[in-house]
């Protein structure tokens, strides 16, 4: 029998509900994106700096633009929180190809807006440390959410691949 290891994420950019939560032992990363910060009202990089003196050393930090506007801000930021910066990209041509760059560059890339196996396989292929399959809109499109997780953990199996791992995103229930 295999034995998978659970993480969880807090999708946040409340430092004091990641403070909070982070105190039960139980949250092992966060994920950020600049609509959350945004609300925060805080400069983003101050916000990952107080994540990581939390005591937090996986934050996804998404990044936008074109595909060399997200690789420039995307190694910037690996190279500012070298201890803790995943980079969030989502899946398209684009972001494949910074997750391509990225991860040659040993950065940790987490592949966002995951709606497919085949996208699953793509962003492992370019290199991803994570996936992020959007459970809760999948299921909101009359589609399973979680046989998606399952799908991709059944390929991933399949294929022996074993360096990305799939973070469950956009969780709405038990």
């Amino acid at each position: 029998m295999t034995s998978f290891l659970m993480k969880i994420f807090l999708d946040t950019a409340d430092t004091e509900l990641i403070r909070k939560y982070y105190g039960t032992g139980l949250i092992d990363g966060v994920t950020t994106n600049p609509t959350l910060i945004r609300k925060s009202g805080r400069d983003p990089e101050e916000v990952y700096q107080d994540i990581q003196d939390i005591g937090l050393h996986d934050i996804s930090m998404e990044v936008v633009g074109d595909s060399n506007e997200m690789i420039e801000e995307g190694i910037r930021l690996a190279t500012k929180f070298p201890n803790s910066a995943t980079i969030k990209v989502p899946c398209t041509p684009a972001g494949l190809k910074v997750c391509k760059k990225l991860s040659r560059d040993l950065v940790n890339v987490n592949v966002t807006l995951i709606f497919s196996a085949a996208q699953a396989i793509l962003a492992a292929k370019a290199g991803a440390k994570y996936v992020s399959p959007f459970v809760g809109r999948v299921d909101d499109n009359s589609f399973n959410g979680i046989d998606l997780i399952d799908k991709i953990s059944d390929v991933y199996t399949i294929q022996n691949i074993r360096k990305t791992e799939i973070l469950a995103a956009s969780v709405r229930d038990v």
